[in-house]
């Protein structure tokens, strides 16, 4: 598939055995997030460091990133989520839209509550004319 990032957003204590192991056999760069599908984990912390890691690998040369966790619907979706809030100047409703339109999504309740704040403080970061990504 010309992957050549990969996030996994279930590495960690309780993570799935695809850290950077995994994937020591193929020439893909790593980027792991430990992160738990649990409502009161703040996995906002990530969202900024992992959009621009994101936006890099996709700027570099054949750059194609596969960002995962356990389900594909939580964790991993809510970081796309960001990224495309952050990188492409997306509203929270039209990421979701976007990423919907290719597949099935379920952030949790916590984890939406946190790319809410975002929408806000970039609605806000836009008005006054700061770029985010």
């Amino acid at each position: 598939m010309g992957i050549s990032h990969i996030v996994n957003a279930a590495a960690g204590r309780f993570h799935i055995d695809t850290g950077p192991k995994f994937y020591k056999d193929l020439l893909v760069d790593y980027y792991g997030v430990e992160a738990e599908d649990n409502p009161n984990f703040d996995l906002s912390i990530y969202f900024y460091p992992v959009a621009r890691y994101i936006r890099a690998a996709l700027n570099s040369p054949r750059g194609k990133v596969l960002v995962h966790c356990a389900m594909g619907i939580s964790r991993s979706a809510t970081l796309v989520l960001a990224f495309l809030m952050i990188c492409e100047d997306m509203s929270l409703a039209d990421a979701i839209q976007a990423v919907r339109s290719h597949r099935g999504i379920c952030p949790n309740s916590g984890f939406l509550e946190q790319l809410r704040e975002l929408d806000l403080r970039l609605g806000r970061e836009k008005r006054m004319g700061a770029g985010a990504c």
